[in-house]
């Protein structure tokens, strides 16, 4: 069995939100709670969920640009939470991110080849004629001209800059790269030519992905796995054909009858699911299932009480619960 590249062990991350004149935290906002992953050489893991879930929290805190609260992520069996800064050097360059918003992701007073190059300056992996002979090639390789080398990011399109944040994550040639919506600010034409991109760099450089997205109609043909995530927990975790074939969780099914359905003729068949209330408040929990006061099955031990995790109990509809809302194997 092929051993994971990425670990992520009971992963929690919360911010202060509230402090006593003491300067004490009096209340946090927990945004990831106890997330357990694994990422195997080469595949593609999508995360999604709705706006606030802790997707992009998660992601962040994998790359190291946010400090984890507890738990471990582990980088081909390292421990990347336990090293100081100047220990985790190295390992910045195999994990690198792409981030969602094309045009504040770029440094409008850089050109694209101070952009693209700077990874690889700032590791000290290249200089001069070598320098600019691997800028120009990832260029060409994301579909840029390097003519344009010269030119600064407002001369170019938000396809155009997704590719330029796209070649400057793979400059250094990392082993994981953490997409973080990449598509979700582009047109839908263009948003096809970035998902093709990614396929075929994947395929080319051997990458492995976590793709970050609250669309499951863009992941369902890129992704091998999905982590449906919802309040900082992961609900659900499945393969690709597993989840959109048969949902498990109430909130994954929630989310699948929100896919648009693109042929006319099948439209109005599906019924959609529409959630009543909010997302609960982050900074402080309900007890119990998070997703009872929003799911149409829930009974009133949903609600209510505290157990063991390993005590699952029987969701009236969708096999076997824990009292936190995560999907485990059903007996």
């Amino acid at each position: 069995m092929t051993d994971p590249l990425l670990e992520v062990r009971d992963l929690h991350v919360r911010f202060p939100v509230r402090r006593n004149l003491f300067g004490r935290v009096t209340a946090e906002n927990h945004a990831v709670s106890g997330v357990d992953l694994d990422l195997l050489p080469g595949e593609t893991l999508a995360l999604v969920g709705e706006s606030g879930c802790g997707k992009t929290t998660l992601g962040r805190t994998i790359v190291g640009a946010q400090k984890a609260t507890s738990g471990t992520v582990r980088f081909e069996g390292r421990d990347l939470t336990a090293m100081k800064a100047r220990e985790r050097a190295p390992f910045r360059r195999q994990i690198r991110m792409v981030f969602q918003d094309p045009f504040s992701s770029l440094n409008p007073r850089m050109t694209l080849r101070q952009i693209i190059g700077d990874p690889l300056v700032a590791t000290g992996e290249a200089r001069g004629s070598e320098l600019e002979d691997r800028i120009a090639t990832m260029m060409r390789r994301v579909g840029l001209s390097p003519d344009y080398m010269d030119r600064y990011p407002h001369a170019f399109s938000g396809g155009q800059r997704q590719r330029v944040n796209i070649a400057r994550a793979l400059i250094v040639e990392p082993r994981l790269v953490v997409a973080d919506e990449p598509v979700s600010a582009l047109d839908v034409s263009v948003r096809a030519q970035i998902l093709n991109l990614l396929r075929e760099l994947q395929a080319e450089f051997g990458l492995t992905y976590l793709f970050i997205s609250h669309d499951l109609s863009v992941v369902e043909n890129l992704a091998d796995r999905v982590a449906v995530m919802y309040f900082g927990r992961i609900a659900e975790l499945a393969s690709t054909a597993e989840l959109y074939e048969r949902p498990r969780h109430p909130y994954t099914e929630a989310l699948m009858s929100a896919v648009p359905i693109p042929d006319p003729a099948l439209r109005g068949r599906g019924t959609r699911i529409l959630l009543p209330d909010e997302l609960p408040d982050p900074s402080n929990p309900p007890p119990g299932c998070s997703f009872a006061r929003r799911c149409r099955y829930a009974e009133d031990r949903c609600a209510t009480g505290h157990v063991d995790l390993d005590d699952g109990v029987r969701c009236v509809r969708r096999g076997e619960l824990d009292l936190q809302g995560i999907v485990t194997p059903s007996t």
